[in-house]
């Protein structure tokens, strides 16, 4: 029988609150989630308007846009959830700069990279294992979930990565909110196991843009954007991880007209840097 992971956060006074939360738009794949008492990074990158990330085998890229705050301003975090371990992910001011007590749950690979860092609370997980987060009366179950970052024998060659289950829970356990991140992965067969598994999913986080190299697909451009939607099936969904770095080829204004001719206008909320999306939860 294998292990159940645990971490233990230090709790509030304040009662957690599992009637509201909010999603703040920071740029790239990188939001503050505030929810029954978390306060939750996700694949931090704070570089600046003309910075280039190194991607590996001598790719780089520009960014384009800056983020909507800076890593000093960031409020007092419980931990990170890291789809993988790329510069626009987890950059170098991250690396510097970022609380080295941190937890940061992520990929085998990506905490090998981390623990060499110099971070001490590094988290792996594989695919659908895992990690029960503990605060006060609430529970947060973190299951990974599969993720493929390029087409056949590509996959060997780029970071693994994976995609997050969050599954926040009142003290009796019931499910309260469930939020899936695909992380950088393109359609595969594997997703259609997610709803079969977690069939009420409240909110999706999609990354996509389109990211190209040597003009291989690496990460959801529109089209398969609102496959994932399809597959998935949320009640709502926020693309992020869009029109933020020169390897990005497949702009937001794409996705809309796509998700426009599909007919799920309904299911997609829109955010610009610096943009909050309130929820409420019954």
């Amino acid at each position: 029988m294998t292990e159940q992971k645990t971490l233990v956060l230090t709790a509030d006074s304040e009662t957690a609150n599992f009637e509201s939360g909010s999603i703040f738009f920071v740029g790239t794949a990188t939001v503050l989630l505030r929810y029954a008492g978390f306060t939750i990074l996700t694949d931090p990158n704070f570089l600046h308007q003309g910075d280039h990330v190194h991607l590996g085998y001598g790719i780089r890229s520009t960014r384009l846009t800056n983020p909507a705050i800076d890593i000093e301003q960031l409020p007092p975090v419980d931990f990170v959830v890291l789809s993988h371990l790329h510069e626009d992910h987890f950059d170098r001011l991250v690396a510097e700069r970022l609380d080295k007590n941190l937890p940061i749950i992520s990929t085998h690979h990506a905490v090998r990279k981390l623990n060499k860092m110099g971070f001490h609370k590094p988290k792996a997980l594989d695919t659908w294992e895992t990690l029960t987060v503990v605060k006060g009366d609430a529970r947060l179950d973190i299951t990974a979930m599969p993720g493929i970052h390029g087409p056949g024998v590509l996959t060997a060659l780029l970071p693994p990565v994976m995609g997050s289950m969050l599954e926040f829970k009142t003290p009796d356990r019931e499910t309260k909110f469930r939020l899936y991140i695909t992380g950088d992965t393109l359609i595969h067969e594997d997703l259609k196991e997610i709803p079969r598994r977690y069939p009420d999913i409240e909110l999706a986080l999609l990354h996509l843009g389109g990211t190209k190299a040597f003009g291989i697909l690496l990460t959801m451009n529109a089209e398969q954007g609102v496959q994932a939607i399809q597959i998935i099936a949320p009640r709502q969904a926020i693309p992020i991880h869009f029109n933020d770095y020169t390897v990005f080829k497949s702009p937001l204004e794409d996705f809309k007209r796509a998700i426009a001719q599909a007919g799920l206008e309904d299911k997609v909320t829109y955010l610009s840097h610096g943009d909050t999306y309130n929820f409420t939860v019954a």
